[in-house]
């Protein structure tokens, strides 16, 4: 079965209109088969974009073409509602077959039982040995495994190569407190040019963490990076409020005045419209800017993720990827549309369009990830001792009720309500608890 581009963003449209009264049309009807034997899946995307959604529906089609009897309907609710609306259609139990799950959001979903466990079925299919060793090792979560990742994020620097030359610099900046001197530098309201495409809003906590992590880099604990290897919170090391105060300043002296609220749609809005000079993200974002029609190609690019004052970064390997709900009617076909995803073909299709890191063994050696602006991710790479590959605890069950408080406190300083001190002493107190918790 094949649509024209036309029928398949009407589809999507109505797709993502009918979220709203989801849970109520699912609660009475469900996703199950259809009178003629037809078994209409329901798939929920999180990370949702326009070109990205466009894509997916492109893969659902072949997947449908491929598997007679099976429709896949895709419901795409705008980024920053995603999680929250996922979450309410698992609790319903139904309206969800498959569904992105993130690393930020597997320990949740998991320890409520929502998620299907997936290892007996992945790790005997044909396409397993086709995975990466991280592909496969990131799918384990406490012996069993909830998603096929679909790709992995690293964060780099994206900047303005002729802001940067204008401003008099011979290329970017490699540290946090070099960010701060050019974006600063660069700063023009009244050119409506700005240095730094600040994130207050949802998820702003994330680059908080990077820039202290970076400071603390020395004493990390790799495996949890939120601790060092002392056993005490990052946030209550010394360094730690010298990264925050670089971080915050950040946004006094380089940023528009609206990125207090900034999400992850503005921030990049505000770069690949031109009138910011760095945005911190993750390559996804590249196909994103490559896109732009008010930047061209040579007035961009990307550099390396930005040091501590010891020379080095933590590099959070990040990832998300397809599910099954627990509660699907329709586990067998739900599968069979996870693994389709995880194939070779659609794999890597997926990981170069949405410019991911990429699950397929041997696909990081195409000239698609060593030129351009992903050079940046393979200096990286090729260099661990400088940017340490670490593991935050993203998979912890609090993780949602840690990033909804964290992003409360981020907002608070940027509105003068609380200091950056009080903003450490808060969080080491909140993971110093949750850990001992544990114990």
């Amino acid at each position: 079965m094949t649509r024209t581009r036309s029928q398949t963003r009407t589809r999507i449209a109505a797709a993502s209109t009918a979220v709203a009264g989801l849970l109520a049309l699912t609660a009475c009807t469900g996703a199950g088969a259809a009178q003629d034997g037809t078994v209409n899946l329901q798939m929920v995307e999180s990370l949702t974009n326009p070109a990205r959604t466009e894509l997916i529906r492109e893969l659902l089609d072949e997947f449908e073409a491929e598997n007679p009897g099976v429709t896949v309907d895709l419901v795409s609710p705008p980024t920053d509602q995603a999680d929250p609306k996922i979450q309410q259609m698992l609790q319903a139990g139904t309206g969800v077959d498959v569904l992105e799950v993130r690393d930020s959001t597997v320990g949740a979903f998991s320890n409520n039982g929502w998620l299907y466990d997936l290892s007996d079925d992945v790790t005997g299919w044909p396409g397993w040995d086709d995975l990466t060793d991280n592909a496969q090792a990131v799918t384990e979560e406490d012996g069993a495994r909830y998603y096929v990742p679909y790709g992995f994020y690293g964060l780099s620097l994206f900047y303005r190569t002729d802001l940067v030359e204008e401003a008099g610099f011979d290329g970017p900046p490699a540290s946090w407190e070099e960010l701060l001197e050019q974006a600063s530098a660069i700063q023009d309201p009244q050119q409506n040019t700005y240095g730094y495409a600040f994130r207050g809003g949802l998820n702003g906590f994330g680059n908080v963490v990077a820039a202290i992590e970076a400071y603390t880099i020395d004493d990390l604990d790799v495996e949890d990076a939120f601790r060092l290897e002392d056993g005490s919170t990052i946030f209550a090391a010394p360094e730690a409020q010298d990264a925050v105060d670089t971080y915050f300043a950040l946004f006094e002296q380089a940023s528009p005045p609206s990125a207090v609220s900034w999400g992850y749609p503005e921030m990049v809005e505000g770069f690949t419209n031109g009138s910011t000079a760095f945005l911190l993200q993750d390559p996804e974002v590249i196909a994103t800017v490559a896109q732009s029609t008010t930047i061209t190609e040579d007035q961009w690019s990307t550099a390396p993720l930005l040091t501590g004052p010891t020379g080095k970064a933590a590099q959070p390997l990040a990832t998300a990827g397809w599910g099954v709900a627990e509660a699907s009617e329709h586990q067998e076909e739900a599968i069979k549309l996870v693994e389709f995803l995880s194939g070779a073909e659609p794999a890597t299709r997926f990981a170069q369009e949405n410019s991911l890191v990429p699950i397929i063994d041997g696909a990081g050696e195409d000239p698609f990830y060593s030129e351009g602006p992903w050079s940046s991710y393979v200096t990286m790479t090729e260099d661990p001792d400088t940017y340490v590959n670490v593991v935050q605890p993203r998979g912890v069950s609090w993780w949602t009720e840690w990033g909804q408080k964290a992003d409360q406190d981020v907002q608070a300083v940027l509105l003068g309500d609380m200091t950056t001190s009080e903003l450490l002493d808060s969080w080491d107190a909140y993971w110093t608890e949750k850990y001992a918790a544990e114990e």
